[in-house]
């Protein structure tokens, strides 16, 4: 039996696209002399399809794809997900499942039973969970067919604070009717750094544990914030891997299964953390982009590494000539600011236009003077010099159909160092998810071949020139020593106890937390983030605006 794996990249609600998609690599596959062919976990509808769900029509469209894919199956089984009505009365109107389709017609149907609520996921908002949990038998083999719940590893998000839940440790394998030759599993497992490992060693544990060889089909591309990252799996019954299919990457790939039970395989791909997240923020930008109908970009350019940074990611992902750069010095940027800025725009040879804006701070000064009276110059006045690049963006943008993209990165936007309706705007924000520490090593990398980010960019102080030899430094902690405070709080949900018994200042960690609580309200009006961390800001993190801990 030969079985093909296709991570493919899904629009959310294009039926039609997605299932045109699907059936090219259903012949193609077959073609090849595949006997089943595996697609992603709700590939009909594309993932996360959120509230679209809640639409009669949306669900009607979704059956509609399982009956066309249907009649693809006269030389082929295709495997692929959708949402189903609930045949039942009681629960939610839905399930989440798994059709395999072969000889026209829907031959089984397998539901997802657990249903994660944790991160960026809320699948228990809109499905039920499955309740029936049979193995079936295609051309003389026994199939376990599941829906990305034996892959997660649920039980440590609950362990950790120490909940026991029973409903964590179960696992549908377990519960199948029979025993099986292979398991077939459907996923839409979304990318972070850490995440391709932990989907290894899960994987790997389930096929140890069964003794059969397991098929895992992932999605790959971006959904807005959602980055999938491919790197569909084929593990044999003795854990090896014999094949981990490319990331960030559609690729179609057919595995005989006598081959896969032989084993004995070491095709696991390298996974360094800047790679990853180079390659999932071109993913992301292109994605978000190519799926809006957007094809240029605007950037304010400062001479900074976290413009730089976005900037080198933007060419990459969408092309020189879809790119404009912006540079807007005041009276208080630096010469060699403005020379950075210049040179890393004819590096990649974008087109770049100069505005200074000392004459607009002068006139809204000029016209606040009145009501401002004698009180000193303070973060007012530094804010309308942010606001003031703002304007003039958002103008470009309007004008020329450029999309302006946000240059914040996480550490600055986890202690609001930032202005609203300022340095905060943009459509898509590209680096908010990535520390300021990495985005010196993101710097690094895209100069691994030829200095395209000037060097000075990467070695001089950080600094938001808004006032005289200012320096971030001058307002917030070092951060080599910010960023492991924030991840800790961040990523691993420390409070500040903990943080301070690792060694930490307490003054320096409680006002650095406080500086997260009180900023909330910031990132509840800023740009979606391309999400490359396991915690980012979004739809994953959800912290109350009014509230009194740590403020």
């Amino acid at each position: 039996m030969k079985i093909a794996l296709a991570q493919l990249d899904y629009l959310i609600g294009d039926f039609e696209g997605n299932t045109a998609k699907m059936i090219d690599m259903a012949h193609r596959a077959s073609n090849r002399g595949a006997d089943i062919v595996c697609f992603g976990e709700l590939a009909v509808c594309g993932y996360p399809p959120r509230d679209f769900l809640e639409f009669r029509n949306f669900i009607q469209l979704s059956k509609q794809a399982i009956e066309k894919l249907a009649v693809e199956t006269t030389d082929i089984a295709i495997v692929v997900g959708a949402p189903r009505i609930n045949p039942v009365l009681a629960g939610k109107d839905l399930h989440n499942a798994a059709f395999f389709l072969y000889d026209k017609k829907i031959q089984f149907i397998a539901d997802k039973a657990l249903l994660p609520t944790y991160d960026i996921f809320d699948e228990y908002r809109y499905f039920e969970p499955g309740t029936i949990f049979k193995s079936f038998e295609f051309k003389d083999k026994k199939i376990a067919l599941t829906i990305c719940e034996d892959i997660w590893d649920v039980p440590n998000k609950n362990i950790e604070v120490g909940i026991e839940n029973p409903l964590y440790k179960f696992n549908p394998l377990d519960e199948m009717d029979d025993t099986f030759d292979f398991i077939l599993n459907i996923s839409a497992s979304p990318f972070n750094y850490n995440h391709a490992r932990e989907r290894l060693d899960v994987v790997r544990a389930n096929v140890l544990r069964y003794g059969v060889p397991m098929f895992y089909c992932n999605h790959v591309g971006a959904q807005t914030e959602v980055i999938f990252d491919g790197g569909s799996l084929v593990v044999s019954p003795d854990g090896s891997v014999y094949d981990e299919m490319p990331y960030f990457k559609e690729h179609v790939e057919i595995y005989d299964l006598g081959d896969v039970v032989k084993g004995r395989e070491d095709k696991e791909r390298q996974k360094d953390k800047i790679t990853l997240i180079h390659d999932a923020l071109i993913v992301g930008l292109q994605d978000y982009f190519s799926k809006l109908g957007f094809s240029k970009a605007i950037i304010g350019l400062s001479g900074g590494i976290d413009s730089a940074v976005t900037t080198a990611l933007a060419v990459e992902a969408l092309g020189a000539e879809n790119i404009r750069v912006l540079l807007m010095p005041s009276q208080f940027s630096s010469d060699h600011s403005i020379n950075d800025a210049r040179k890393l725009a004819e590096n990649y040879g974008i087109q770049y236009d100069i505005i200074t804006i000392k004459e607009l701070y002068d006139e809204f000064m000029e016209k606040l003077n009145p009501i401002f009276g004698d009180i000193p110059f303070n973060v007012t006045e530094e804010n309308i010099q942010a606001r003031s690049r703002g304007v003039l963006l958002m103008a470009l943008s309007n004008k020329f159909g450029n999309i302006l993209l946000n240059t914040t990165n996480k550490s600055e936007m986890a202690v609001g160092y930032g202005t609203l309706y300022g340095d905060l705007c943009g459509g898509l924000s590209v680096i908010g998810d990535v520390y300021k520490t990495d985005v010196y090593r993101l710097a690094r990398y895209i100069n691994r071949h030829e200095e395209l980010i000037p060097i000075n960019s990467i070695e001089k102080p950080p600094s938001a020139e808004l006032r005289p030899n200012q320096k971030d430094s001058d307002s917030l902690p070092e951060y080599d020593v910010l960023d492991e405070i924030l991840f800790r709080y961040i990523e691993e949900r420390k409070g500040p106890d903990e943080i301070i018994a690792d060694g930490f200042d307490a003054t320096i960690v409680r006002r650095a937390l406080s500086l997260v609580n009180r900023n909330e309200f910031k990132r509840y009006q800023t740009a979606p983030v391309l999400r490359v961390s396991p915690k980012a800001f979004g739809v994953g993190r959800r912290m109350p605006i009014v509230g009194k801990y740590l403020s």
